[in-house]
């Protein structure tokens, strides 16, 4: 395996940690504004991903650092092109981290009140832009031979694209609610379990929708179809660990396809002369062989870390041991 591969494999296992890990996250966010009748209720929602959400975050702001070092025209071109989303997007998620501290540290219940709307609004907003931005690595944007974009907007958010956003929503969802069942305990578990049916069976649906619509063309919907079908199973029969780890492979097997649909391409044309390919959109050779010294020093220590936090703080949650000052 030459470097540009390992990089275009490594980039790909990035946006799936992000996708999966980032994308409970993102779910439990929406969730607890519905969930949680009152600041008491909502604050203990979002304990439970209090003491990750940051480290989550690690795995995007990784994911386009790798891009724009490895393969920098990739990178150039495609945040030229979805300028203003992705702006949007980072104004978004600078909302949804003073969300965090803000209510962490205010005792105004009217402000802990807004920053549980805004949680929830900027949680919604990053998990569809970053479903649609992800999209159009694979549908194909219109740039010429210098990756210069020559489109409109439109041709940013076609119908094949927006569905992957609503199709990556409500994965987020179903992974968020899931996530809130495994963690939370007492009448708000409850509420989350009831919550988690639906959001799999939507999915569910949104799932057998594209399988049909790729019949015969991909497994890139079909395979996640499956492990999306057998985690609502488990939900139906109470085995809710065992249908979280299915909706992780289910979210793996979305981005490991739309990947592996798109090599050797990294951003595809839809005039396909014009098309990224890892060759043409890599780095130096020298430049791949010091990131790949780099990343197998510290990627390691990361993940450690990341699993260390996960197992310090794997204990179940309820509203009696958790105060709004702690949230």
């Amino acid at each position: 395996m030459n470097l540009e591969i390992l990089w275009f494999v490594l980039i790909a296992v990035l946006w799936t940690g992000f996708f999966f890990l980032e994308g409970f996250d993102f779910g439990v966010s929406i969730l607890q504004f519905f969930l949680g009748k009152n600041e008491k209720e909502r604050g203990t929602y979002i304990s439970a991903i209090t003491p990750h959400w940051s480290g989550n975050e690690v795995w995007l702001l990784t994911a386009g650092g790798a891009m724009f070092a490895a393969f920098p025209k990739w990178y150039a071109t495609f945040f030229s092109v979805l300028y203003v989303p992705l702006v949007l997007l980072l104004l978004a998620l600078i909302v949804r981290g003073m969300c965090f501290e803000v209510r962490h540290r205010s005792h105004v219940q009217k402000l802990c009140h807004a920053c549980d709307v805004a949680l929830a609004i900027s949680s919604f907003f990053i998990a569809l832009l970053t479903s649609i931005a992800l999209a159009n690595f694979a549908v194909g944007i219109p740039i010429d031979s210098n990756g210069y974009f020559v489109g409109n907007f439109f041709d940013l958010i076609q119908l094949p694209v927006l569905f992957s956003g609503l199709l990556g929503l409500s994965l987020f969802l179903t992974n968020g609610a899931l996530y809130l069942t495994l963690k939370i305990e007492g009448e708000l578990q409850i509420r989350a379990c009831k919550i988690s049916k639906v959001a799999i069976i939507t999915s569910l649906a949104l799932f057998a929708l594209a399988a049909v619509l790729t019949l015969g063309r991909s497994l890139i919907c079909f395979v996640p179809f499956i492990f999306i079908l057998l985690a609502t199973l488990l939900v139906f029969i109470r085995c809710l660990k065992a249908a979280f780890i299915m909706v992780a492979f289910c979210t793996a097997c979305c981005v490991a396809g739309l990947f592996f649909f798109m090599y050797p391409n990294v951003l595809v044309s839809s005039v396909p002369e014009n098309s990224l390919t890892i060759m043409n959109s890599a780095s130096s050779t020298y430049t791949l062989e010091i990131m790949s010294i780099v990343a197998l020093i510290f990627v390691p220590v990361v993940l450690s870390y990341q699993i260390w936090s996960y197992y310090i703080f794997r204990k179940r949650i309820s509203s009696r041991n958790v105060h709004s000052s702690e949230v």
